[in-house]
């Protein structure tokens, strides 16, 4: 005979167990990020603000960072990865090169680079450029 009482005792160990899982992921709240109030990176060529990294309740992983690009600077040499990557420019002028092909974008464009596209970027300008990254992480994306 089937006792209820007895299987919930059974299957009580893998619930809390999955609930602690749950409780151990690091979802984004909902929130404002004051620029002002970001820490500021110094690299080389380049100056960079991380505004988020954490996982959204569909499980991708997404992080945010401005970088400050110095006139004629890279800030690391053409690369690719398996997460996407959106650049979204605030200021100055960045020669996006993606698969070979190079444009020029300014402020207010946005650059879409898709996984696994071989890509680099490049202040142009005679002035600093401002830029925002976004990165779009597949829930099966192992990488850091």
């Amino acid at each position: 005979m089937h006792n209820p009482r007895r299987a919930f005792l059974a299957a009580l160990p893998a619930l809390v167990a999955a609930g602690a899982l749950a409780a151990e992921k690091n979802y984004l709240p909902s929130k404002v990020y004051e620029f002002s109030q970001l820490p500021v990176h110094h690299g080389k060529t380049n100056t960079s603000r991380a505004v988020l990294d954490g996982l959204t309740h569909e499980d991708c992983r997404i992080e945010v960072h401005e970088s400050d690009l110095a006139p004629g600077a890279m800030p690391h040499a053409p690369h690719h990865h398996s997460h996407e990557e959106m650049f979204l420019i605030r200021q100055g002028t960045l020669e996006v090169t993606i698969s070979g092909k190079s444009s020029t974008a300014g402020p207010g464009s946005v650059a879409f680079i898709s996984s696994n596209d071989v890509h680099g970027i490049r202040n142009v300008g005679g002035d600093h450029a401002q830029y925002f990254v976004l990165a779009i992480h597949r829930p099966s994306d192992k990488e850091s």
